[in-house]
């Protein structure tokens, strides 16, 4: 019989399969290991260097995000060698920009906030870069490159989670920088405004510009519900203040999107609180339209169709589906027109 795979990590016996890293093992076995650059569902790159760890035999101090685990390894996750090093690596992130706290819209969401005040980060002994490029504005994207740490997350999520290839690193040396092709602005570039690269930034780098001062994250209710939009069912929270809508994201914890969103899920609500959306059924009379109640605007609806079915045939009523539905109400409203209308004369808003 093979004996199971383990690894030993800070004492504990961790089993593993072939192919998993040492930070991977840990997590499933509730080791707490910190990340910045490190994206599930991403391949590792061992940007950030804070989930370093000290493995027995081991030279140098290894990456446990990009490390696999090897049978009869042995992970130490918090000698003070370890802690140094993260230390220092924290305060060489903080010196790298311009992390300042107070009017950034991630204070209260911020990783690197957080590990910074774990890490008991007091003095930094680096001094401030001052970042070479300016604010960039979109109508949409808000990208403040003095925030950025070059974790590359945002590059990850946008070329092997959503697949659009639209940004990568560009530069070298002092003036690296995440850029689109050609180096052009967002809304120049191949970008489609998914809003990946701001749900997974970790910093106040990539911002939602729309939702900009309209709430810190612990003012926030965040209510969990289900995309409008299409019949995907994407699981989203809308993040609500004062009962209005001033942020959406993805719920990463959940399917069928984990956590990703199109342009429409992510940035498309400003309509629930627009002044000119329609609350009450409005009936056409006299040239204008009057409000109903509910009842009023089904029987009418109701009673018209069958007027015409009664006088044209069931052909002479068309029946158009919604996108923004269920799959199961599609469903009801084709054996609507089948069963009860009887006609075949059904076709779905998505081919106009």
């Amino acid at each position: 019989m093979v004996s199971e795979n383990k690894i030993r990590i800070d004492g504990n016996k961790c089993p593993f399969r072939p192919g998993e890293t040492v930070l991977q093992v840990a997590r499933k076995n509730g080791i707490e290991i910190p990340t910045l650059c490190y994206l599930k569902g991403a391949s590792p790159t061992g940007a950030c260097r804070l989930c370093l760890v000290e493995v027995e035999d081991a030279r140098n101090l290894v990456a446990a995000c990009a490390a696999p685990a090897e049978k009869n390894m042995v992970v130490k996750t918090h000698t003070p060698r370890v802690m140094a090093a993260r230390r220092m690596n924290l305060e060489l992130l903080l010196g790298s920009g311009h992390h300042y706290c107070v009017t950034c819209e991630a204070d209260g969401d911020c990783r690197l906030q957080d590990l910074a005040y774990q890490y008991k980060i007091e003095d930094i002994r680096f001094e401030e870069r001052p970042s070479p490029y300016p604010l960039e504005e979109s109508d949409l994207v808000l990208r403040d490159f003095s925030r950025c740490i070059m974790c590359g997350r945002c590059v990850q999520a946008c070329n092997e989670i959503q697949v659009n290839q639209a940004i990568s690193y560009g530069y070298r040396g002092v003036d690296s920088k995440i850029v689109t092709v050609g180096d052009r602005p967002y809304s120049n570039s191949d970008c489609v405004f998914c809003g990946e690269c701001i749900q997974v930034c970790p910093v106040g780098a990539l911002i939602s510009k729309p939702s900009r001062f309209k709430g810190k994250p612990w003012e926030l209710e965040k209510v969990k519900t289900t995309c409008a939009y299409c019949g995907v069912g994407c699981q989203i929270y809308l993040h609500v203040k004062n009962n209005r809508v001033v942020k959406v994201t993805g719920v990463e914890e959940t399917g069928p999107n984990f956590g990703s969103l199109c342009v429409k899920g992510r940035f498309g609500y400003d309509f629930i609180h627009d002044e000119n959306r329609l609350k009450t059924p409005l009936i056409r009379e006299n040239g204008g339209f009057r409000e109903a109640s509910w009842d009023e605007a089904l029987g009418h609806v109701a009673k018209n169709l069958k007027t015409i079915k009664k006088k044209s045939g069931p052909d002479a009523i068309g029946v158009l589906c919604s996108a923004r539905v269920t799959n199961e109400e599609n469903y009801l409203i084709q054996k609507f027109a089948r069963a009860a209308i009887g006609t075949n004369n059904v076709d779905h808003c998505a081919r106009l």
